[in-house]
């Protein structure tokens, strides 16, 4: 009965952006009336909004695997690559879920569905940390953060995308930045309240309070849920971003087939470096804290913790404004390559010199991600919703690295910095590649197209194709 309404409420809700009164999938073929790549600065403003609040629901989630994994560690007495084992459950998650169920939902469903499925199964995941918790289960963690994980995932599919499309096109890399500024702020409040109230007065080996928080948990994305049922989200199609595309005055980026999408495919691949780095560097920081500074306590290196997100979080609005006067690409290839200076600096030093060092490289890590997505989606136009998937799957990198930097650890210590290095290498080797992309990554629409900023006409979806076909035989130029 449940999924019966939820289809006709979606059917209700597509026939006002395609005027389709039988629709229940997303007709990718067909251009909306009003998509959420036409929008407006100001009208994009209260959905922007309401999904951002999605961006906080996962960034609570990561910055409590972040504690629960050194705590896991110790109440399982494992060492500190099987200790990884919680993170691989979560990042697995990420590279099985956007190429496959959560694609084909947003693909087929479109964006609304796929942020309530979203929500629904991150709800179900968040439930069963309780039996888990219950039973003192290694597997039963590792199951239910897989669970969890797949919930953030398919959010993160249609979120990410949904974010760089709605609104402006010159504003795409400012958004996605400043919505996963309160991701950010997600991993900051998550491990302060981890060692403050349901780790406080636990015993090494206790982890009932785990059962509570996530039951909270589980009642808030429920909540979010039936909120995101009952919003008028328009919807975004593939016509409508190949309309948008053909704006750049660069005809071959709609007649390129997905498979020759080659800066989307290095885009995808700096992704899965570099979170990879990011969450071996987020992951292990408690214990590199401890090992570099012996008397800190578990508690006081899961406070720095939470402190260095919160740096982490505040560098992300910093980019943002450095990104209204500097092009995103260059912001993004100075960031990246300072990450690379101070993992190396970190593996060389240690005591509280070191815990400095490898806490600044949180700072330079803030707007990487969302710029490596934004300038990977770029010009995909048709082929934007399976970009984004590929690019949400990326994610999966967090899933190796940190089981390489625990192997290392428990050999080399400190020199376990140089694991996340490689990841922002390689990230950095793209940032360089962005350099040479201005006519792609710089452009705004030339054709007019609603949600720009003074202008008053309407896309003519007829007088675009026929732009388009002028561009390629050579009558026009922009």
């Amino acid at each position: 009965m449940a999924f019966a309404k939820l289809k006709e409420f979606h059917r209700k809700s597509n026939a006002i952006s395609t005027g389709d009164s039988g629709a229940i999938t997303v007709r990718n073929d067909q251009a909306t009336v009003r998509s959420a790549a036409q929008l407006s600065g100001r009208e994009s403003l209260p959905y922007i909004a309401l999904v951002t609040c999605l961006f906080f629901s996962w960034g609570f989630a990561y910055g409590l695997l972040d504690s629960l994994n050194s705590k896991v560690q110790v109440a399982f007495n494992l060492s500190r690559a099987k200790s990884g084992g919680l993170q691989a459950s979560y990042f697995g998650a990420y590279f099985l879920c956007p190429l496959t169920v959560s694609g084909w939902i947003l693909r087929r469903y479109g964006f609304k569905v796929t942020f309530i499925v979203g929500l629904v199964v991150y709800g179900i995941g968040a439930l069963m940390f309780w039996p888990s918790s219950i039973k003192h289960s290694f597997g039963g963690y590792c199951a239910s953060m897989f669970i969890v994980a797949s919930g953030l995932s398919t959010l993160e599919t249609a979120a990410d995308p949904y974010i760089a499309i709605c609104g402006p096109v010159k504003y795409t890399e400012i958004r996605l930045n400043f919505a996963q500024g309160f991701q950010g702020l997600g991993g900051f409040v998550a491990p302060l309240i981890a060692s403050r109230v349901i780790f406080k007065h636990a015993e090494a080996s206790e982890l009932s309070g785990v059962q509570w928080t996530y039951l909270g948990v589980a009642c808030f994305v429920f909540v979010l849920a039936v909120i995101f049922y009952f919003a008028p989200i328009p919807e975004v199609t593939d016509r409508d971003m190949e309309l948008v595309v053909a704006s750049v005055g660069i005809p071959e980026l709609n007649d390129k087939p997905f498979i020759r999408q080659y800066a989307l495919f290095y885009g995808v691949l700096a992704q899965f470096s570099y979170v990879g780095a990011q969450v071996a560097l987020a992951g292990y920081f408690v214990t590199y804290t401890q090992d570099a500074i012996p008397s800190v306590s578990s508690s006081h290196a899961t406070d720095l913790l939470a402190a260095v997100q919160a740096v982490y979080a505040v560098s992300r609005f910093i980019a943002v404004g450095l990104m209204h006067y500097i092009k995103p690409r260059y912001v993004y290839c100075v960031y990246i390559w300072a990450c690379v200076a101070f993992a190396i600096a970190a593996s060389q030093t240690t005591g509280s010199v070191g815990v400095g060092l490898y806490g600044t490289a949180f700072f330079f890590e803030s707007c990487c991600f969302a710029t490596i997505f934004t300038s990977a989606l770029k010009g995909l136009g048709r082929h934007t919703k399976w970009g984004g998937s590929m690019l949400v799957s990326a994610i999966s990198g967090g899933a190796l690295f940190p089981s390489l930097m625990g192997l290392l650890g428990d050999s080399k210590g400190n020199k376990m910095t140089l694991v996340p290095m490689c990841g922002y290498v390689i990230a950095g080797s793209h940032a360089l590649f962005n350099l040479t992309q201005g006519r792609i990554l710089d452009w705004e629409p030339r054709i007019p197209v609603p949600g720009e900023e003074g202008n008053v006409m309407s896309l003519d979806e007829e007088k675009a194709d026929a732009f388009m076909d002028e561009m390629k035989v050579g009558k026009t130029s922009l």
